[in-house]
């Protein structure tokens, strides 16, 4: 099939207040092929169960609206890379308890950050982590959701800014069939590597290729960036309007080789100063920059509104 008219699929993380179910509507509204959401309050360590009627209520919204995959993403609060074991068990529990949601309403994939050695060194913030990703693995056998490991900007002593540390941390696992990999666009660009600059973008994909394997990346969060490149800062700016600019983001959607791939907004909720959403405003320009078509996107007409934070 032609790069050209490979129908890519384009989302965000959007909110759940009010019930998971919601964030579908929204998802219609803004012009998302897929989205993101957190299953639980991703500020708190515990949160009540599931009810069977929210997991009902989202897969019929799933169902009516055919919007897919869904991405969750883990609490922020979990440092698998710990050295405390009291606070690395803490985040091994978090994280057993989020996949458990995500299996039970159909989500195929996690996302959570890998870690912060916290001073020890990135060897032994890495065996820890895959150690970790060994004890939740043993307690969820037999799930489909997956956890995906994401690449980090590279701020204080957190791992996976370089691509060679998600490479060994996915060889460093017993069952790596059951991991993949989240890219973020930011993160990649904070922690050094351009991808305005069309080699080093071709670059960087065959070092995905090389240490961890395309077909494990599962998503891609797309987002410009604050700082520049190098900076180590992981600061999300909307599409074009910082320093990655459109260069990046045209190099990415017309890169036959990740179009499988779902690419995730995490871009400011608010509105531009003519009141229009910036969701839509993203989602309309990423689509603008593929060479051939998709930028002509007729859900894109529908009524600008605001969206807070969940």
């Amino acid at each position: 099939m032609p790069h050209q008219k490979m129908k890519q699929r384009f989302g965000s993380h959007l909110s759940v207040a009010g019930g998971l179910h919601l964030a579908f509507d929204t998802a219609v509204e803004i012009g998302c092929d897929c989205l993101a959401i957190f299953v639980k309050n991703q500020r708190q360590w515990k949160a009540p169960p599931l009810k069977d009627d929210a997991i009902k209520l989202y897969q019929e919204a799933q169902r009516r609206t055919g919007i897919g995959p869904v991405i969750a993403h883990a609490s922020y609060l979990l440092n698998l890379a710990s050295p405390a074991a009291e606070g690395r068990q803490k985040s091994i529990q978090a994280l057993i308890d989020e996949l458990q949601r995500c299996e039970a309403i159909g989500i195929p994939g996690l996302v959570v950050h890998p870690g912060a050695h916290m001073g020890d060194g990135v060897d032994a913030g890495i065996a820890r982590i895959t150690a970790s990703l060994d004890e939740v693995h043993a307690a969820t056998a037999g799930f489909t959701a997956r956890v995906l490991l994401e690449s980090t900007a590279g701020q204080g002593t957190t791992i996976g800014h370089e691509i060679a540390h998600l490479g060994r941390m996915l060889a460093g696992v017993r069952n790596s069939e059951r991991l993949g990999i989240c890219i973020d666009t930011c993160h990649l660009f904070a922690a050094g590597y351009d991808l305005r600059e069309k080699a080093i973008y071709d670059a960087t994909i065959d070092e995905l290729a090389r240490s961890v394997g395309l077909d494990k990346i599962l998503c891609v969060h797309t987002n410009d960036s604050k700082t520049p490149c190098g900076s180590k800062r992981d600061r999300h700016e909307h599409i074009g309007k910082g320093e990655m600019g459109d260069a990046a983001f045209a190099n990415l959607v017309n890169d036959p080789r990740l179009a499988h791939v779902p690419r995730i907004l995490e871009t400011e909720k608010s509105e531009d100063d003519d009141g229009v959403d910036w969701d839509r405003l993203n989602l309309k320009r990423l689509r603008g920059l593929i060479r051939g078509g998709e930028n002509e996107d007729e859900r894109l007409t529908v009524s600008p509104r605001h969206m807070d934070r969940s």
